[in-house]
């Protein structure tokens, strides 16, 4: 993802000389070497984005994460650090901008009248529920659900760190696990979050499920989908805000069916 200044050997000497002996130069260099993960995390957010929102802000939030990801960062585990700062750099970023008050209260409302119609009625019909279905439900027409979804689109962005439901603790970071850890739980939460995730993406419009793999698979951007699927960036906007809505809505349908049945 990014060119490596170090070889390997005096990259881990560089963690070990930070982490174990608390050598500030060390760190300066580590947050120096990866920086250029926060212009990559931070310009694909600012994909779809007001223009209002400065980049410039963005990058500083991204800063922070990564400051954050090398303080945090537990070398020994033989995880990828590239993987866990992007995390850390993306949560920092909507964190910040979610404190500027970037999106409006009513923007934020329509958002979670959305995904729990699509919770309601995939869960009423077991199945990939229609743009008719949705708008009927919410008493609007299609084409004012159109541009609920234009309006809502810049909010399908999230923090690893944001809880899973509102009212719990639980966030999306803890059912992420270490493939090389031995805690049983974790392996359950893993085969869970993945088991409902196939189902929720099964349940995904072919139009949709393109898009996603596109974004988070091939990591093209809005733009570029909508060149290769030959639509425009509005409609590509949208399709991606159905399919993270319904995909957060059947996790947490998921979630209170698995509590019902224990």
């Amino acid at each position: 993802m990014i060119e490596q200044k170090q070889s390997h050997l005096p990259h881990v000497e560089l963690w070990i000389q930070w982490r174990e002996e608390g050598v500030a130069e060390a760190k300066k260099t580590l947050i120096e070497t990866y920086l250029p993960l926060v212009d990559y995390v931070s310009n694909r957010l600012a994909i779809g984005l007001p223009k209002n929102v400065s980049r410039d802000d963005l990058a500083s939030y991204g800063v922070m994460g990564l400051i954050d990801a090398i303080d945090k960062f537990d070398y020994r585990r033989g995880l990828q650090f590239e993987t866990y700062a992007s995390w850390r750099i993306r949560g920092a970023v909507i964190d910040g901008l979610r404190q500027g008050d970037w999106v409006p209260r009513s923007v934020r409302e329509k958002a979670k009248k959305v995904e729990e119609a699509y919770q309601h009625l995939e869960q009423k019909y077991l199945r990939s529920v229609t743009d008719k279905e949705i708008s009927d439900y919410l008493e609007v027409s299609e084409k004012d659900f159109q541009q609920m979804l234009q309006d809502i689109s810049i909010t399908t962005i999230f923090s690893f760190d944001d809880p899973i439901k509102e009212e719990e603790a639980e966030t999306r970071l803890s059912l992420l696990v270490d493939e090389k850890a031995k805690n049983p739980e974790s392996k359950v939460n893993e085969f869970y979050l993945k088991e409902c995730l196939t189902k929720a993406i099964e349940r995904l419009t072919e139009k949709e499920k393109t898009v996603v793999a596109l974004f988070y698979y091939e990591e093209l951007s809005l733009s570029e989908i909508a060149e290769v699927m030959s639509l425009s960036p509005s409609r590509i906007s949208q399709l991606h805000s159905k399919a993270i809505l319904r995909l957060r809505g059947s996790l947490a349908r998921n979630k209170n069916q698995l509590f019902q049945d224990a």
